[in-house]
């Protein structure tokens, strides 16, 4: 019965039209906290990477990590599934992914970039990073934002946790959702409906340098607020842009969600045009 079963989730997952949200796929995928997880994959554990992109899936194995998973591809095959996920080149992108593990559907999230030491003869030159919900870096006690986000995502929960963000965590988001290049992000933040593939083709990199933060009493009823940011771009054969202007955001109520106005952050930033 358990063989059905598990082949009847893979005929759900593969054979019908693949999407982020757990629910449109008929799974229950779980966003397991880190410390769950790594007991459930200790190293050495063997288990499936699913892209919720693109529905390709490779075999990895863990081979280190306390904070987070250091894993590696399984074999030459597996690496070349993994790097046609991100289009042939590999890079620090983070991507949603659900780590299946014997029964188990696991939301996390992966980079693609190989670093640090390898030992699989698997064309893979390192290992690279597998994030689950309260992994953290090398270098900070806290989630990466990016991470987080894919992870979300990948458990069918980012539309409710953007939802309920403050202003200053949806501009976070929203920004992430350009370092990322990922459209379902900025989707969700957006208050208008963008054609974000050209724009996004553009952005090699991205990062807030400071973002002011406006007195709590200035937000708490307001259906409309400005937020100044300053913003450093790499922009594709251009170099290095900064923005120094606000973000406009709006609600419909004091209670509804806040969105951001993307028509007036795209003119300002003219080089994104």
């Amino acid at each position: 019965m358990k063989c059905i079963c598990s082949i009847l989730m893979v005929l759900i997952l593969f054979l019908s039209p693949l999407r982020s949200s757990a629910e449109e796929i008929g799974l229950t995928i779980e966003a397991l906290p880190w410390e769950q997880a790594n007991k459930l994959i200790p190293k050495y554990t063997k288990f499936t990477v699913l892209d919720t992109e693109t529905g390709l899936s490779f075999k990895v194995q863990r081979r280190a990590g306390s904070n987070h998973a250091d894993v590696q591809p399984l074999t030459k095959a597996d690496t070349a599934i993994m790097k046609k996920i991100y289009s042939g080149k590999w890079s620090w992108k983070r991507r949603a992914i659900i780590v299946q593990y014997k029964d188990n559907w696991i939301a996390a999230s992966m980079h693609g970039m190989p670093h640090g030491a390898g030992s699989l003869p698997n064309d893979f030159p390192g290992h690279f990073c597998i994030h689950f919900y309260g992994s953290t870096t090398h270098k900070t006690n806290e989630m990466d934002l990016s991470h987080k986000l894919m992870v979300l995502k990948a458990a069918g929960k980012l539309e409710n946790h953007l939802a309920k963000a403050d202003p200053y965590e949806l501009v976070n988001a929203y920004v992430a959702g350009f370092k990322q290049q990922d459209q379902s992000i900025l989707n969700l933040a957006s208050l208008q409906k963008m054609k974000w593939g050209p724009i996004l083709s553009k952005v090699v990199n991205v990062r807030i340098s400071r973002i002011f933060m406006l007195p709590a009493e200035d937000i708490t009823d307001e259906l409309y607020i400005s937020v100044p940011i300053e913003i450093d771009w790499l922009i594709e054969n251009e170099g290095g842009k900064a923005f120094r202007g606000e973000v406009h955001l709006i609600r419909f109520s004091s209670i509804g969600s806040w969105k951001i106005d993307s028509i007036h952050f795209i003119d300002g930033n003219k080089y994104l045009k």
